[in-house]
């Protein structure tokens, strides 16, 4: 099993930078795919970015050039680095594990851009 553990959310103005990390325990961490994902209550949830295992990596239309995502498989983490944020990007970002097999999500850290 893998437990996520999201941080690094806050407020922000727009323009400004957030980095985000998803801390995983529980398994065997390079093996699974890490995805960034965040939600809006009554909105579907949107994938934000993701890395495979093997270092692929895939992002939305909407935070290509913005966002980028890492991962630092000999700490068990991922990172979402966020720049030149908008109003829109507020939402809650819900770190994601995937074995291929099972999924498994964290809880979520509210990231709010406003002024």
């Amino acid at each position: 099993q893998v437990q996520l553990v999201e941080s690094g959310g806050g407020l922000v103005q727009p323009g400004g930078s957030l980095r985000l990390s998803c801390a995983a325990s529980g398994s065997i961490f390079s093996l699974y795919a890490m995805g960034w994902y965040r939600q809006v209550p009554g909105k579907q949830r949107e994938l934000v970015a993701v890395i495979t295992s093997g270092g692929r990596l895939n992002y939305a239309d909407s935070v290509k050039g913005r966002f980028t995502i890492s991962r630092d498989n000999a700490k068990n983490t991922v990172y979402l680095q966020m720049n030149s944020l908008k109003p829109e990007d507020t939402a809650v970002y819900i770190c994601n594990a995937d074995s291929g097999a099972w999924g498994y999500w964290g809880k979520g850290t509210l990231v709010t851009v406003s002024s």
